[in-house]
């Protein structure tokens, strides 16, 4: 089996790259995929050996929804931490921020530390923005001093001007999956509960609002979650585990 294509960096230049990175995300299997070889493509865009990590805003707080390595994450995560850094700057900022060596501790001496550390030299973040405003930053780890010059900023610079579409559509894209599980885990449930609740109904012979306030007193009772218990009562009587409701597709 033959993993995915390599994109011909020098044949089509970043843009060109990210006009078909949009286009494989419509088509993607894993969102967290492609996030990931777009942090791969722009390590390799500017220069061999860095490392790349994707920024954005979840719930107001910073997290990585993309790095090229684990090195990346660790130094994303430093600065979440710490509460400064250049990819924080980018992002609040809307402009480039650049560390040319780390050991000298100019900017952020707590966070140039921590990242010389971890063999980290030189930063190089740049905003992802939609629509003129930054939604997320682009974090360009070196472990050389002073690898960003001039060639290198340019072809970083021309890659974040395009991806930060491609990034946000990604990111909810994501989220609309994570929101469509939810979705099927609550149908599920409540499909499973409707079950318990005619068994009860017919044992009982009552109405489905007795029969709720049944199983909800005995879920208390035996300290079991009522889709469990509706569960357990439908196992029971028909000598099987209940089946997921069919799949669905919300357009």
């Amino acid at each position: 089996m033959t993993g995915p294509t390599k994109p011909d960096v020098k044949r089509d230049g970043p843009r060109g790259e990210c006009r078909k990175l949009q286009e494989r995300l419509l088509k993607a299997e894993s969102v967290h995929q492609f996030l990931h070889d777009m942090a791969v493509l722009a390590a390799r865009l500017t220069k061999a050996g860095l490392s790349c990590g994707m920024t954005m805003r979840s719930g107001g707080r910073p997290v990585t929804v993309a790095c090229s390595d684990p090195v990346a994450a660790e130094v994303d995560r430093v600065q979440y931490a710490l509460g400064e850094g250049p990819c924080l700057r980018a992002m609040r900022d809307g402009r480039a921020v650049r560390i040319e060596d780390t050991a000298a501790g100019a900017h952020w001496p707590q966070f140039e530390k921590n990242a010389a550390s971890r063999g980290i030299r030189s930063c190089l973040a740049l905003p992802l923005t939609v629509g003129g405003e930054p939604v997320g930053a682009l974090n360009l780890y070196a472990r050389t001093a002073s690898a960003f010059g001039a060639a290198e900023a340019r072809r970083a610079e021309a890659f974040a001007d395009n991806a930060g579409g491609a990034v946000a559509l990604a990111v909810r894209m994501a989220s609309h999956t994570a929101l469509i599980a939810q979705l099927r885990s609550s149908l599920a449930s409540r499909a499973v509960i409707d079950q318990a609740l005619g068994i009860v109904m017919a044992r009982e012979r009552c109405t489905q609002a007795r029969a709720f306030e049944i199983m909800r007193s005995a879920s208390q009772h035996r300290n079991v979650k009522l889709r469990d218990l509706a569960a357990a009562m439908v196992t029971s009587v028909s000598g099987e585990p209940p089946r997921p409701p069919p799949a669905f597709e919300l357009n």
